[in-house]
């Protein structure tokens, strides 16, 4: 049994009497050497061990070797912490927590902020850009930093996002004797802080008739929402297809014929904790969709294959909750992205070509759901005048896997 006992920045000084004796009876006991000079003149027998680097390679060797065990962990070990790990890893029944006040519940009580009007995002050592999906006027967002260059960077990115006159606040050694803690405007955020820190934003746009076309959950962003060559599902027909994919929280997309990335992207942007896997034929489509996620903040979340969809095997990748087809469409395609799906699975397809359709209709024959053809026109001047000018019409297939499906 690995017992994770959470530590704030005072120490033992503000251990409970449960977490000091499983300190003190502790014989190894396993953290960072922050942690472990501070807790070890009160665990005189134990063995003191530093976790491994890499954390997640060296650490089955690691648990093999130690056995029971008291690990250190800093505030709440399941908010961003080693905790989560250990779980993944062991299971929660070989892991007990024992968590102290979290970093970002101290925050936000120096704030005045409540746990419902704030969202905790992690950038420790990860791109500070995972905050940039949850920008947006008035939001609450409690940053977790990876050191004290953090702040500045973060002010600099929403700065060049649009986002220069949030209120940016750093705190450090929260609930500790060098606490302390500096507020400015994002855009004029400069110089280090203390590296145990986090950064309290309150979001406001430089200009609120020009706000990102990111900002907020709702899909059917226009096209120069990332960058493309034309290869695109445009928004208004985007919109109709997120809208029967149904992103909810966690759920994962297959997007085969990917293109740019556009609906795969957009269904990250939906949902929290949403994923993808995009299969592309082109190389520097699926480069520059790998790119799209990067600068959406979404890098961690979207897996690019470069593949023909009619002949990449499809077994090896994260089970999907739902399937966009949008290129290289065809009847095998569509019948192995059914197969693939479980009881409530969607499968949203787009086709353009008279072979595509045939394509959808032969699948409807076999599945059922909604056939539904998408036309839009837009008005374009025509001399001093304006005129509808009609899109490219498209079929879309979307039905939902009941029970019994074959």
């Amino acid at each position: 049994m690995i017992e994770v006992v959470g530590v704030g920045d005072d120490g033992w000084d503000g251990l409970d009497g449960a977490r000091r004796r499983l300190v003190a009876g502790a014989s190894t006991l396993i953290g960072g050497r922050r942690h472990l000079d501070l807790l070890a003149p009160h665990a005189p027998g134990a063995e003191l061990v530093t976790w491994p680097s890499p954390l997640r390679a060296g650490l089955p060797e690691l648990l093999r070797a130690t056995g029971d065990a008291v690990a250190l962990a800093s505030g709440d070990p399941l908010r961003s912490g080693i905790a989560t790990t250990l779980v993944d890893l062991l299971g929660a029944d070989a892991v007990r927590v024992h968590p102290a006040v979290g970093s970002d519940a101290l925050a936000r009580a120096r704030q005045g902020w409540s746990a419902e009007s704030a969202t905790v995002v992690t950038a420790v050592g990860r791109d500070l850009r995972a905050v940039l999906p949850h920008l947006a006027p008035a939001a609450r967002l409690v940053v977790l930093c990876s050191d004290g260059a953090d702040p500045a960077r973060l002010g600099a990115l929403l700065a060049e996002s649009g986002w220069g006159a949030s209120t940016l606040t750093a705190r450090w050694h929260l609930g500790g004797p060098d606490e302390g803690a500096r507020s400015e405007r994002a855009d004029a955020f400069a110089g280090r802080t203390d590296d145990l820190v986090l950064c309290c934003v309150e979001v406001r746009a430089d200009d609120p008739a020009a706000v990102s076309p990111t900002a907020g959950p709702v899909p059917g962003r226009p096209e120069d929402f990332i960058a493309h060559d034309g290869q695109l599902t445009k928004r208004d027909v985007r919109a109709s297809a997120l809208a029967r994919l149904r992103p909810t929280a966690g759920a994962h997309l297959w997007d085969l014929g990917a293109g740019n990335g556009s609906v795969a992207l957009e269904w990250c942007l939906a949902a929290e904790r949403t994923s993808a896997t995009c299969v592309e034929r082109d190389p520097t489509r699926a480069q520059r969709i790998r790119d799209n996620a990067a600068a959406l903040g979404l890098a961690g979340r979207v897996e690019v294959v470069v593949g023909d969809t009619t002949t990449t095997d499809l077994t090896p990748f994260a089970a999907p909750d739902a399937v966009f087809v949008g290129g290289g469409l065809d009847e095998d395609v569509l019948e192995r992205s059914w197969q693939a799906l479980p009881v409530g699975g969607r499968l949203v397809a787009h086709a353009v070509t008279l072979e595509g359709e045939g394509a959808l209709v032969a699948t409807h024959g076999r599945t059922g759901g909604e056939l539904t053809r998408v036309s839009v026109e837009r008005a374009v001047p025509l001399g001093r005048y304006l005129s509808w000018t009609p899109a490219r019409a498209v079929v879309q297939l979307a039905v939902t896997r009941p029970h019994g499906a074959s």
